[in-house]
């Protein structure tokens, strides 16, 4: 009993000498200034110049294979960000299916558009496949969901044995042998 009359003092002033700060205490006069939640997403716009030697270069990408590989000139991005519309000047693109075939086509403009999940190439279109079929059209339209080709505008398709085929639009694969041209 005496040494707890004895410890009792000496642990209040210990208890005393505490060598933390005091907590600051919230006064009203600084306001808490806390961000907005915006009612528009922020939109972009990005560009870029490549060189002859060192042009733009986009690589996509699905589940560990390439989806299609295009070169440009030069770009300009719109949107926000996922939703963005980017045109390629003097693109050239080489789409690739599963089963590997390629389809290389070049044309003075491309527009890969975020939200249609499209690659449209336009202005006079040029292509050939892996397996030397080629290509001619106005405007070339590839359905990233679906894996299909679209064109229209003088469409002319020459197999590597010469046969010529022409319309005014048409719906392929990648490899263009399942086509259904109008």
């Amino acid at each position: 009993m005496r040494l707890h009359r004895f410890l009792t003092p000496i642990a209040l002033a210990l208890a005393a000498c505490n060598p933390q700060a005091p907590k600051p205490k919230a006064s009203n006069s600084a306001a808490v200034v806390r961000p907005r939640a915006t009612t528009s997403p922020l939109e972009l716009r990005i560009t870029g110049q490549g060189t002859l030697h060192r042009p733009i270069h986009l690589i996509q990408q699905v589940h560990n294979r390439v989806d299609y590989d295009l070169l440009a000139s030069s770009y300009e991005s719109k949107g926000p960000q996922g939703a963005a519309r980017a045109v390629f000047q003097n693109a050239r693109v080489t789409f690739r299916d599963r089963s590997g075939a390629m389809f290389a086509a070049h044309a003075p403009q491309a527009v890969v558009d975020q939200t249609a999940n499209t690659v449209t190439l336009s202005d006079g279109v040029h292509a050939r496949t892996s397996s030397g079929m080629t290509l001619e059209c106005a405007e070339l339209v590839y359905d990233r969901s679906t894996g299909m080709l679209h064109g229209t505008g003088n469409v002319a398709v020459t197999d590597p044995k010469g046969f010529r085929a022409t319309g005014s639009s048409f719906d392929s694969d990648i490899s263009l042998t399942h086509m259904r041209m109008q």
